[in-house]
């Protein structure tokens, strides 16, 4: 339907307006602040067992820290993933619809959630479960170590705290962030089409794979890449951001170092 970046914004903005680009976004606003809550947090947690006496952290295990972070985090994901898709997808399907001379019901986000749960109770909220769980774990393996790697070659804060700088910080997680959401783009465009509500149907992971590949090469498995480069890598260099300044320690009045 789109091809490309500038053809969705346009043919968005022509059928259904401004505002049409900001569907789901009180679901995105609710659920990602604790959504990277858990991720951040539970990596931290991770790495602190993970570590060995000295308090180094092994490649492999950082890895394990950003796997096991990434399936915490998928109790929040998946039904915020679900929920801002389907609410995005519902101006393209209603868009068709009309076009077909077809009555249109307006869908929100308290609809949504009262229908799947009427329909297929608490589990109808973490349809594609699997394929979120693939894309997230991957994801945060490649993300956390690389980010830590990074942030480490920087210049240290004055304080002899012994911390990266706060731009710095900030630049390894948008590399880092920018990296892994391109190599798990294939990932992230299965779990996007096994939770969209119109279109193609698929039994699963590989059927999904399978009918993609079949349909429309390898080229479809990097569909949306950019857009998703262009926003996880600022997403995640600046929550690393304030991650590791301490805003929430500031918040609670907690002293930063002593709640590590």
């Amino acid at each position: 339907m789109y091809k490309s970046i500038a053809d969705c914004f346009r043919k968005t903005i022509a059928s259904e307006g401004f505002f049409g680009m900001y569907r789901g976004s009180a679901i995105n606003i609710l659920l990602i602040t604790p959504e990277k809550a858990i991720k951040l947090a539970a990596n931290d947690y991770f790495r602190y067992h993970l570590s060995t006496n000295e308090g180094v952290v092994s490649l492999p295990r950082a890895g394990l820290a950003g796997g096991l972070a990434g399936l915490f985090q998928i109790v929040v994901t998946t039904p915020m993933e679900l929920l801002k898709i389907q609410m995005q997808d519902a101006g393209r399907v209603a868009t068709a619809a009309r076009a077909a001379g077809q009555e249109v019901k307006k869908v929100t986000a308290l609809g949504l959630t009262k229908q799947l749960l009427r329909e297929r109770g608490i589990f109808g909220l973490y349809k594609g479960v699997g394929a979120t769980g693939v894309r997230d774990v991957t994801f945060s393996v490649i993300y956390f170590p690389l980010m830590a790697s990074i942030n480490n070659l920087g210049p240290r804060k004055a304080d002899g705290s012994g911390e990266a700088v706060f731009y710095w910080s900030m630049m390894a997680g948008y590399e880092a962030g920018t990296t892994a959401a391109f190599t798990v783009t294939p990932l992230d465009v299965i779990k996007t089409r096994l939770q969209a509500s119109g279109g193609q149907k698929y039994d699963g992971i590989m059927d999904c794979v399978r009918k993609t590949l079949y349909n429309e090469g390898v080229s479809a498995f990097f569909k949306g890449g950019l857009c998703r480069v262009m926003v996880v890598g600022p997403l995640f260099g600046i929550a690393q951001t304030f991650y590791f300044l301490g805003v929430g320690e500031t918040i609670l009045g907690m002293d930063k170092h002593k709640s590590i």
